[in-house]
């Protein structure tokens, strides 16, 4: 009787959860149906019409240019968590599998990376970027989201190969493999569930940055699509809420389905890798 009560409790508090969650988002739907004249007018709770939504819909891809912004950020977004996750990857191999001296000491300089706010360096970052030519280029946008993306995607590698037995890596020297064989075909295809759970966690953050791309891009070409979907609220942008909202709905549909399509080998990396 007792399990049975656990598990009704579990599943209310589970849908008290599940609701409160999305109840954003479904304010967020049904304000970006409303017209102009409608939204502040009409009750919140109450949805517009699937008019007023694609009407909105088109606005925002066309005023805020956020086909743009989707290009530059689905490249940012694929190209720096993939190196980033290799390097992280190297980084944990190498403290663990190849025994490197004062290895805890790199690990805890690696994670220490993460602990300081990205605020403190964006000055000198800002002018090392104007004074180096990167500033408002594709490539200086995946440098630095490849960077700070580095330490998280080492710390959780670090921790993966740490529950993997190095009489692994002592029967493949003994086999004749170097330590970069070993690494790619051995290490590296054990770790894909960990590796798919990193990439994605990263490959999140850097689509919905705004800091960043705020401070370090400018052209419609090379800036991120959150600060294309800012620029849409501002003073010269001239949108209304629903058109906004209606913008945000275009901004997540593609990390939803990215979570959607990998849950299977994100649920799985998050337990292997010991976050």
């Amino acid at each position: 009787m007792s399990t049975r009560v656990s598990d009704t409790l579990r599943r209310i508090v589970l849908l008290v959860l599940g609701v409160l969650w999305l109840l954003p988002v479904y304010l967020m739907v049904a304000n970006a149906m409303k017209g102009k004249d409608e939204y502040g007018v009409v009750n919140v709770w109450q949805p517009g019409g699937f008019t007023g939504l694609i009407e909105n819909l088109g606005q925002a891809w066309t005023l805020g240019r956020i086909s743009d912004g989707i290009v530059s950020t689905a490249i940012y977004a694929i190209v720096s968590p993939i190196i980033a996750v290799l390097i992280g990857a190297m980084a944990g191999f190498a403290i663990i599998a190849l025994r490197l001296r004062h290895g805890f000491t790199w690990f805890v300089v690696i994670f220490c990376s993460t602990v300081f706010p990205l605020q403190m360096v964006l000055m000198p970052l800002f002018i090392g970027y104007v004074e180096t030519d990167l500033y408002d280029t594709r490539v200086g946008m995946v440098l630095i989201y490849t960077v700070i993306s580095v330490p998280f995607s080492a710390f959780v590698m670090r921790n993966f190969f740490s529950g993997v037995a190095y009489n692994l890596f002592e029967a493949a020297a003994l086999d004749g493999a170097s330590v970069w064989r070993t690494f790619w075909s051995i290490y590296l295809p054990m770790s894909v569930s960990a590796l798919f759970a990193v990439f994605i966690l990263q490959a999140t953050f850097v689509w919905n940055d705004l800091l960043l791309g705020l401070s370090l891009s400018q052209s419609e070409t090379v800036r991120p699509v959150m600060p294309a979907l800012s620029a849409l609220q501002s003073t010269y942008g001239g949108s209304t809420m629903p058109v906004v909202l209606a913008g945000g709905l275009i901004v997540s549909v593609p990390t939803v389905v990215l979570f959607l399509l990998t849950q299977r080998f994100f649920a799985r990396g998050l337990s292997l890798g010991q976050f």
